[in-house]
């Protein structure tokens, strides 16, 4: 009975120990196992140096108009939206500084008159005409400057935006009485990268979208280029005209302008080939080769459908992964799934 019982012990010794080696030598393989990655074979080709950027519609000219001193408004002639043209006389302020200004120059010019008859004859000398007719001076300037700002006009063809006061309120000098734009044209302001400074011409034809005309395109050029660059941004600033001659475009609505730069030779990723680095904005792309990866990092150009165009970080005619990468590290031996393999090659 006792031997019975050591042969069966001895049984399962053997048993067990067979069942462990066994999942000791799976866990082996698996462990050696390679990575199955999928390829795909990149390469240059020519991409459109196209960039959108984003802005707020501006009028060519805004002016603030107000008197230059605190005066009570008699009368506002023009409403929000209307349309007013150069010299057209928008507001009245009221007018009894200039009365009496008035009254003023017209007794200086009668003492100026007998000052220069008394001169003409030697009644007067020549330093008492000559304070004479500086005093004549400064009250016609004065009458002219309050002339100017009793009787409000429109400096331009335009639109009025703003109106800040009603008749008979009193202007304090905050806020301008009106608030005239010109929006014929109109313009955009974007701040282009340095890195394309050299290839950004007054004249050039842009596309423009506005929000609120969806896909409509309008044509815009570039007016003017800004000659310095912004050492915080390195960016420079580039002004978009727009003709709008119909008006229909106006300040404060949301644009997107599209500009063409030329053509670059680069290569072209599918997007499954793209790997975001955990924690940062960089980007990278697991490039094959000799059975092994690279981790490369890679600066993004445009995203053409399911493509992107890399301005660095691979060389042309590569291989890379889009499909595994999810257990790779950089240098690791894999193996090339037997259907990429073949269609790579």
């Amino acid at each position: 009975m006792k031997r019975s019982i050591q042969l069966v012990a001895l049984l399962l010794t053997v048993f067990m120990g067979s069942c462990t080696g066994g999942k000791d030598k799976a866990a082996a393989e698996h462990v050696d196992a390679k990575p199955i990655v999928k390829l795909a074979d990149v390469k240059a080709r020519p991409v459109d140096q196209i960039q959108d950027y984003t802005a707020t519609v501006e009028a060519e000219v805004k002016n603030n108009i107000a008197p230059s001193s605190p005066v009570r408004i008699d009368q506002i002639f023009v409403e929000v939206g209307d349309r007013v043209s150069k010299g057209q006389k928008l507001v009245q302020m009221d007018a009894a500084n200039l009365k009496q200004t008035k009254l003023q120059l017209d007794n200086q010019e009668i003492e100026f008159n007998r000052i220069d008859e008394l001169y003409k004859v030697g009644g007067a000398s020549k330093s008492e005409w000559d304070a004479s007719k500086m005093q004549l001076d400064v009250k016609k300037t004065a009458y002219k400057n309050l002339l100017e700002n009793t009787s409000l006009q429109s400096p331009i063809n335009g639109v009025v935006t703003a109106r800040n006061y009603d008749n008979g309120d009193m202007y304090s000098g905050g806020e301008p009485v009106l608030v005239v734009e010109q929006i014929t044209p109109v313009k955009l302001l974007i701040n282009v990268s340095e890195t394309y400074f050299t290839k950004v011409k007054k004249g050039t034809p842009v596309d423009v979208k506005l929000d609120v005309y969806g896909d409509e395109v309008f044509t815009g050029t570039i007016n003017l280029i800004y000659p310095t660059i912004d050492a915080t941004t390195r960016t420079f600033q580039v002004e978009i005209r727009l003709d709008n001659k119909d008006q229909r475009v106006r300040p404060g609505m949301f644009a997107r302008a599209t500009l063409n730069f030329g053509t670059a030779e680069n290569v072209v990723v599918p997007d499954l080939a793209i790997v975001k680095q955990a924690g940062s904005g960089d980007r990278y792309v697991f490039v094959y080769k000799d059975g092994k990866v690279s981790y490369n990092k890679v600066e993004l150009g445009r995203r053409m459908g399911t493509e992107y165009e890399l301005k660095s970080g691979v060389p042309d005619n590569s291989q890379v992964v889009v499909a595994g990468q999810s257990r790779l590290v950089n240098g690791m031996e894999v193996e090339v799934e037997a259907s990429s393999q073949s269609s790579s090659k």
